[in-house]
C-alpha cells in the first residue's frame, strides 16, 4: 500500500517510463513519414471515428478499473474484519477461561498457559493465511515472462521483507506454534485451515474439562467460524481472477487506440502550420500515456494479494494484531510495528 500523499515524478517514470518511450517512438515515426514521404494520404484518419474509439476504450477501461477497485477494497474490508475478530478472540480467550465451572480448581498459571496457547496459535494463523495468499497464481505479474518476472521480483525486494521468499511467515509460525504442532500442521496443503481446526479441538477439550461452559464454548466457536469465513473470502479473491475477457481485452483496446492515435493527430496538427506536424508528437505521447496509465492502474489493482505496491498491507496488519494480542497477555517485549519502505507499507 502506497502511503505517500502523492506520487513523485521518479515513481511515475519508474512505473510507466517504458511506455512513454515506445509511444514517443511511434508518434515520431508517423510524423517523420507524414512529413518526408508521399504517404500523407494513407496516414490520415478522420478525427471523428478516432474520438469514438477513444470514448469507447475509456468506458471499457473505466469499467475494468471500477471492478479492480472493488476487489481491492473488498480485500481491505475483509482484513479489517479479521482485525476486529482477532481482538475479540484475544479478549474472549482471556475472559472466558476460568475456574468457576470446576469443582477442582486450576491454578492461574495453568489458565494463563491455555490462554497464551489459544492466542499464540491465532497469531500463527494470521501469518499462515498471509503466506498462503502470497503464493503467486498463473495470472499474476510475477509469472508473466522472464524479463517481466525479474522486474517484478526486484520491486518485491525494494518494497519490503517477506514478499519474495516469504521468510517472515516461516519464522513467525515457528515462534507461535509448538514445535511438534508446527511440524504436523506445516505439511498440510492448507495450513491455515488446519490451525483453526486445531483451535476448535482445543476448545472442545476445554469444554470437557469445564474450563468454559456451553455458552462460552459456542461463542468462541462462532469466532472460529467467522475466521473460516474471512479466510474463504480472501481465497475467493486470490483464486478467482478478474475475468480475463475484461482484464486482457482492455489492454488490446488501449493498444489499438494508441496505434491509431498519431494517424489522427498528425493531420490535425498539420493544419496549424509548418511546425504543426512536430507538435503532434508531444500531444500524442500525452494522450497515449493517459490511456496507458488508466490501464496500468487497473491492472495492478485487480490482484490485492500478490505482494506489490498496491496490495493490502497484510504484514503490517498481522504485526498490529500480534502486538495487540500479546499486550492482552501482559507481555512487554513486543516487536516494532512494520514501517513503510520506499513509500510502500507491506
Amino acid at each position: 500500500m502506497y502511503v505517500k500523499k502523492n506520487f513523485g515524478l521518479k515513481s511515475i517514470l519508474r512505473f510507466s517510463g517504458v511506455h512513454i518511450i515506445w509511444i514517443s517512438l511511434w508518434a515520431a515515426l508517423v510524423a517523420l513519414v507524414y512529413q518526408y514521404t508521399s504517404l500523407k494520404a494513407w496516414l490520415v484518419i478522420p478525427w471523428l471515428p478516432l474520438s469514438v474509439i477513444g470514448t469507447a476504450v475509456a468506458f471499457y477501461v473505466g469499467f475494468k478499473n471500477n471492478s479492480a477497485y472493488d476487489r481491492l477494497w473488498e480485500a481491505r474490508k475483509i482484513w479489517g474484519a479479521i482485525i476486529n475478530g482477532s481482538r475479540s478472540w484475544g479478549a474472549s480467550s482471556k475472559a472466558f477461561l476460568s475456574n468457576q465451572f470446576r469443582s477442582e480448581k486450576r491454578s492461574e498459571t495453568e489458565l494463563n498457559t491455555y490462554r497464551k496457547k489459544l492466542i499464540y496459535r491465532h497469531i500463527g494463523w494470521l501469518y499462515a493465511l498471509r503466506s498462503q495468499l502470497l503464493i503467486p497464481t498463473s495470472w499474476e505479474h510475477v509469472n508473466q515472462g522472464r524479463h517481466f518476472k525479474r522486474m517484478i521480483e526486484k520491486r518485491m525486494k525494494d518494497f519490503g521483507v517477506g514478499l519474495l521468499g516469504d521468510e517472515v511467515s516461516e519464522l513467525e509460525l515457528k515462534k507461535f506454534l509448538p514445535h511438534d504442532e508446527y511440524e504436523r500442521l506445516i505439511n498440510y496443503k492448507n495450513t491455515a485451515t488446519q490451525i483453526i481446526d486445531q483451535q476448535s479441538q482445543d476448545l472442545k477439550q476445554l469444554r470437557e474439562e469445564d474450563i468454559i461452559d456451553d455458552f462460552r464454548h459456542m461463542e468462541m466457536q462462532k469466532l472460529l467460524n467467522d475466521f473460516y469465513t474471512f479466510q474463504g473470502q480472501c481465497e475467493r479473491i486470490k483464486k478467482f481472477p478478474l475475468p480475463r475477457q475484461y482484464g486482457s481485452m482492455s489492454l488490446v483496446f488501449v493498444g489499438i487506440f494508441i496505434f491509431l492515435l498519431p494517424l489522427g493527430m498528425v493531420s490535425e496538427f498539420a493544419k496549424l502550420g509548418e511546425f504543426g506536424v512536430w507538435l503532434s508528437i508531444p500531444f500524442t505521447v500525452l494522450v497515449g500515456w493517459v490511456y496507458v496509465m488508466m490501464e496500468l492502474v487497473g491492472d495492478y489493482s485487480e490482484n490485492p494479494f500478490e505482494g506489490l505496491g498496491n496490495d493490502i498491507p497484510m504484514l503490517s496488519l498481522c504485526r498490529t494484531i500480534e502486538i495487540d494480542l500479546r499486550e492482552m497477555l501482559g507481555e512487554t517485549d513486543l516487536p516494532a510495528p512494520i514501517k513503510a519502505k520506499n513509500g510502500v507499507l507491506m
